[in-house]
């Protein structure tokens, strides 16, 4: 018989369970301590190298094997200048802007950007495409400077429906203008690999501001990207 705190025990892990699998998200802002950047990266990266290495002695694995013993420092150096590089304001892209000298006021759109991201529920791979449009109202941003939002925002643990608001405030805000929109299809691995290991299914994830929030100019957007979920 398990005890109350036993019983306790599985019932919050039940409830932190659940809302992994729903898709929770907190807000539209990476939820950070205020002391997240007092260490140095080399800190951090010594720290977690300590902590990933105890994972896997508690798992059993054999850390004097040749294949093994490195496993703790790749770790820790793809966490903090890789995959989760994304969460230090010190890489965030200058998103330039120029003046729209050319008038052109028609959408822009930048299609297919290639995402890779974690979620935040599981640590394991999001992947899939970014969809993004802005109208200018005077200034225009270099099209490698979208792909370089997309891939800050990204690497960090995330939820997609945040990851997509944070590209379009971003935008917004290095524009000047609200006419920005994004659409996001991805896989996650949290889905296709564990739980329902659905390997077939893809979320897909939308924020329209300003103009495209009117249906024709949404229409517009949606059928420049026609939309295709094989990636």
């Amino acid at each position: 018989m398990k005890t109350e705190i036993e019983k306790n025990t599985d019932r919050y892990q039940e409830q932190i369970e659940a809302m992994g699998n729903d898709h929770i998200g907190s807000s539209a802002i990476t939820p950070l301590r205020d002391d997240a950047f007092e260490l140095s990266d080399i800190e951090k990266i010594a720290s977690i190298k300590k902590d990933v290495a105890h994972i896997m002695e508690t798992l059993g694995l054999d850390m004097t094997d040749d294949s093994l013993k490195g496993t703790p420092t790749r770790v820790a150096k793809m966490f903090v200048n890789e995959i989760f590089g994304g969460l230090h304001p010190d890489r965030k892209p200058k998103a330039s802007t120029f003046d729209n000298n050319y008038k052109y006021g028609e959408m822009l759109v930048e299609k297919n950007i290639v995402v890779y991201s974690t979620c935040e529920h599981h640590l394991l791979p999001i992947v899939g495409r970014a969809h993004v449009a802005y109208i200018s109202n005077g200034t225009v941003v270099g099209l490698s400077k979208m792909n370089r939002i997309v891939d800050y925002y990204a690497k960090r643990p995330q939820v997609q429906e945040r990851l997509t608001m944070q590209i379009v405030q971003e935008l917004q805000e290095a524009l000047g203008t609200k006419d920005v929109a994004c659409v996001i299809d991805a896989k996650h691995l949290c889905v296709n690999s564990r739980g329902i290991r659905d390997i077939e299914s893809s979320t897909v994830t939308s924020e329209f501001g300003g103009k495209f929030k009117e249906i024709a100019t949404r229409r517009e957007f949606l059928d420049y990207i026609k939309l295709d979920t094989d990636f």
